[in-house]
């Protein structure tokens, strides 16, 4: 069941929430009875909440009747400050990585337990990727991810190590193997995945800082091996990633 609290006689908003968290990464597509159900409310409301969602273009139906998310509330979340600062600044440093090297490149800020995508660049010879934007990915098995959990609080890290679960045969799942490539990402200054989310994936990532230092951000890459120009992949990946930073400080510089 989705993450809340809404009940039957609850508020109409609370219900309308209730029906929009039921959507997630593993259910892109649901039939009614489905978000009824993981919405915990009658059919019949679940009908009504729909049809008026469905209206006002928050979901959209499927020619086999499955409901899915619709362009009018992803137009709405690219206006989140997340998004509208970070993500317009780190567009064409993605763009450029693509153009030097066709492999999938994306940024990702971190979102609990999980990396949050907000842009991705990929085309026909890339790797294929399961990471779109707007996908929560776990942190423990994705390159960004990982940056992004070696500098998170310590009370993070646990909870993460804490609950491991194989995505691939590859997965590091070992909690005290997982705290030394932690540990190696801080001193190496990147993070790295071997088939760990996708099998014929491999990954390198840096952190993206802002002007306190503090990691914002985290901007990896996708490759079919890391055996090939890893030294050159990582150094494109860092020189990106300081120009996003200045471009952030000469935007607040002017915003100032």
């Amino acid at each position: 069941m989705a993450g809340n609290t809404s009940k039957p006689g609850a508020s109409v908003a609370g219900r309308i929430l209730a029906v929009l968290d039921t959507f997630d990464s593993r259910h892109r597509s649901q039939r009614l009875s489905d978000i009824a159900r993981r919405a915990d409310i009658p059919l019949p409301t679940a009908h009504r909440l729909v049809r008026d969602l469905l209206a006002w273009g928050a979901l959209t139906r499927s020619d086999s009747g499955a409901y899915q998310i619709g362009r009018r509330l992803w137009d709405l979340g690219l206006l989140a400050a997340v998004n509208t600062g970070l993500r317009e600044i780190a567009e064409p440093f993605l763009h450029d990585i693509y153009a030097a090297t066709l492999a999938t490149v994306h940024i990702a800020v971190l979102d609990g337990p999980n990396a949050l995508y907000l842009d991705r660049v990929a085309g026909h010879a890339s790797v294929p990727v399961v990471s779109n934007v707007g996908t929560r990915l776990p942190l423990y098995s994705t390159g960004v991810g990982k940056v992004l959990l070696a500098h998170a609080p310590l009370e993070l890290q646990q909870m993460v190590l804490a609950d491991l679960k194989p995505v691939t045969p590859y997965t590091v799942v070992s909690p005290s193997r997982l705290r030394g490539e932690l540990a190696r990402v801080i001193h190496d200054g990147y993070a790295q995945t071997n088939e760990e989310m996708t099998l014929g994936a491999c990954s390198i990532a840096v952190p993206v800082r802002d002007h306190s230092d503090q990691v914002i951000a985290a901007l990896g890459m996708v490759t079919a091996n890391l055996r090939r120009d890893k030294q050159a992949s990582i150094g494109a990946l860092q020189v990106a990633a300081q120009g996003i930073r200045r471009s952030m400080l000469s935007l607040s510089g002017r915003r100032t």
